[in-house]
């Protein structure tokens, strides 16, 4: 099935132009007040749509915030050709965290390479060693991190605010692009020729592993392509989860 791109879409209105100045703005000054008064603090990207728009913004606010990528070994090769589109286009060199190459091999050796298939718990594991034991190295000595977040994107994210204190890595967490819409998005990219993962055009609206994200088809979910053979609920690696923001944003059983 052939997907339309999402960056081929109608001119803007003069209203949803207005939108987009208005976020643009917010989220340059949110941008400048992180580096004044969190500093240091790095950017979280995992390549995706949102992410360009951040590193984008980032950019060209010229605010000290670094950008680093969790680099989990299983990335597809599309999104490893936009970390070098990033360096080419903006002289940004994102820096990779590699997971231990130790934990691998033996979660590899006792498990198998797709184990994670098998359950939640073994999935859970295999995130915990490629994003989250690299995401601990990349935040000590930070005073902040950022992420492209956005609510819209699933249940688990409902209850996200633009600023939040993460209490795993005792900082400050924010999500600049939370009220951001999926328009939003691709109108920034458009408006603003930001180099895009060209698997988004495949119809991938939510990029991660290659083993574990797969294309939609039109109305599913933006996030069903994310552990497809998972619940709604379950759905996040454990950078973003918070059993109790997903509980009340999934409402009662």
């Amino acid at each position: 099935m052939d997907h339309v791109s999402p960056a081929d879409q109608a001119p803007l209105s003069a209203a949803d132009a207005a939108q987009l100045d208005a976020k643009e703005a917010d989220a340059l000054r949110l941008l400048a007040d992180i580096a004044r008064d969190f500093s240091p603090a790095s950017f979280a990207t995992s390549l995706g749509a949102e992410d360009q728009v951040l590193t984008d913004l980032i950019a060209r606010s010229g605010a000290a915030i670094d950008i680093f990528t969790l680099d989990t070994g299983r990335l597809p090769e599309e999104t490893y050709r936009v970390i070098q589109e990033v360096r080419e286009h903006y002289g940004i060199a994102i820096r990779p965290y590699a997971p231990e190459r130790a934990d691998v091999e033996n979660y590899v050796l006792t498990n198998g390479p797709n184990a994670f298939y098998g359950s939640i718990e073994l999935r859970k594991e295999c995130c915990r060693i490629r994003k989250l034991v690299p995401l601990n190295h990349a935040l000590v000595g930070k005073k902040a991190w950022l992420t492209g977040l956005r609510r819209e994107q699933s249940v688990t994210r409902a209850d996200l605010g633009v600023r939040e204190w993460d209490a795993d890595h005792k900082l400050e967490k924010f999500n600049p692009l939370i009220e951001w819409t999926t328009d939003d998005v691709w109108n920034y990219i458009r408006r603003h020729h930001v180099p895009y993962n060209a698997l988004h055009d495949q119809g991938y609206p939510s990029l991660g592993c290659a083993p574990c994200t797969r294309a939609i088809t039109v109305g599913e979910d933006i996030r069903a392509g994310r552990w497809w053979w998972e619940n709604p609920e379950t759905k996040e690696c454990g950078l973003h989860f918070d059993p109790a923001k997903a509980h009340r944003a999934l409402g009662p059983k």
